[in-house]
């Protein structure tokens, strides 16, 4: 796995344009919103890391004393500190530009919010930032980790077979779905299967890797696999419920198509960093029919069980 300085800061530059279109996406505005209202004690003290735009440390700050709002991209640091200026309780935010991966708030805080997060968690740092912050701030403070927002994710795999023609051009290219949109122009062909679930609290790897078995479910030529992160913001525990926010759909077209069958498995194994580019998933990704249906070794050296996987729709994941 890549470790250089330039590795690390991949995604961490994001044009200033997209973080003002992410303070159009409702979904996301809302969930963030409801989950902070939710997880932010009154008179807390909040740490955000990679603060864009300000606007979560915004959330935080209508319950919190006060919020420290860590952003290295000097441009958005500016622009935060121009619009949290506009804002009720804006003043409880102090905006600091410092990098994410070094940065220790100067008391323990209650709350961590970090919305690095790309579909797959690719390219952007979400995993490796948390990882190194627990650790340092464990050393730092000792006693207890804070509440982390997002608190969990889980992540799905699912076979599908996509229209890659656009206007009579044939591009077969990784395409980003809106996950509450219609997709005409993607025929599900089977469930989505689940291949990761974890807790920012817990333990976090920074490699991602799965190898497991799908049943096909409706006839179709098999071209593409859709990757689906459903980002958990909160859990309520009194009302037995969760506060969520999925990130786009990705859509990964495969090499080679392959007519298949409803009863059919095919087997999907991939391979890759948390927050390498879109190539490193791309590379490592295998897909085949199962010739039959007795245990199979993978690719990564471990023995898989011809039983299926935990699969779910994709409107509940």
């Amino acid at each position: 796995m890549t470790t250089s300085r330039d590795a690390r800061e991949l995604g961490q530059f994001i044009p200033l344009h997209y973080h003002y279109n992410m303070l159009q996406e409702t979904a996301r505005m809302q969930g963030f919103k409801d989950a902070l209202q939710y997880a932010v004690p009154p008179d807390a003290k909040v740490l955000e890391l990679g603060g864009g735009t300000g606007v979560l440390s915004f959330f935080a700050a209508q319950k919190a004393s006060k919020v420290y709002c860590v952003e290295r991209n000097p441009e958005l640091v500016a622009t935060a500190k121009r619009l949290l200026a506009l804002n009720a309780n804006g003043h409880k935010v102090e905006v600091i530009q410092a990098d994410a991966f070094d940065y220790l708030p100067p008391e323990p805080v209650d709350v961590v919010i970090c919305e690095m997060i790309h579909v797959a968690m690719l390219r952007e740092k979400q995993i490796p930032v948390i990882s190194q912050f627990k650790e340092r701030y464990l050393k730092k403070f000792g006693g207890k980790l804070p509440v982390f927002v997002p608190e969990a994710c889980i992540q799905a795999v699912q076979p599908v077979q996509q229209s890659f023609v656009f206007e009579d051009y044939y591009a077969p290219v990784i395409l980003f779905q809106n996950p509450i949109a219609t997709q005409p122009s993607t025929v599900e062909l089977a469930d989505p299967a689940m291949y990761q679930l974890f807790s920012y609290d817990g333990a976090l790897s920074d490699l991602i890797q799965w190898h497991g078995a799908i049943t096909i479910q409706h006839d179709g030529e098999l071209n593409a696999l859709r990757f689906i992160t459903k980002n958990i913001l909160a859990i309520v525990v009194g009302e037995q419920r969760t506060i969520d926010w999925h990130s786009q759909y990705l859509v990964v077209p495969l090499p080679a198509p392959m007519a298949v069958r409803a009863g059919e498995v095919i087997e999907v194994a991939f391979s890759y960093g948390a927050g390498a580019g879109f190539d490193a998933l791309t590379d490592s990704l295998h897909v085949s029919l199962r010739s039959d249906e007795t245990t199979t070794g993978n690719w990564f050296g471990e023995q898989v069980s011809a039983e299926p996987r935990v699969e779910f729709r994709a409107t509940a994941v």
